[in-house]
């Protein structure tokens, strides 16, 4: 696979990951997806900023988030997300500071 062809694959992949998790599966908790599997639909839209800066496209992180899920995090928030448990939450500290505090 040409290099080329190999970026368009992944762009397209990551394109059908965003449509599950915004389109198909919006039940999804982050904090389940982060608990579990260490990344969570705000992992992503950092990487997407992160990816964005590294090539010179100021991107702060409202307006990544904003890209990634096509509306505000407020307007997600009032449609999609539901109260954590204590514990969830608890299991939440732990798993960013693995995920994201320690890796940067």
């Amino acid at each position: 696979m040409d290099q080329l062809t190999e970026i368009e694959t992944q762009a397209a992949a990551f394109r059908r990951l965003q449509k599950h998790l915004m389109e198909d599966r919006t039940d999804a908790q982050n904090i389940d997806m982060m608990n579990l599997a260490g990344f969570c639909r705000n992992c992503l839209a950092r990487w997407y900023q992160e990816a964005a800066n590294e090539r010179g496209i100021e991107m702060d992180k409202n307006q990544a988030r904003e890209a990634y899920y096509g509306m505000t995090m407020d307007e997600w928030k009032a449609n999609y997300q539901t109260d954590a448990s204590p514990e969830k939450q608890a299991a939440f500290k732990v798993a960013f500071e693995e995920n994201v505090t320690k890796k940067g």
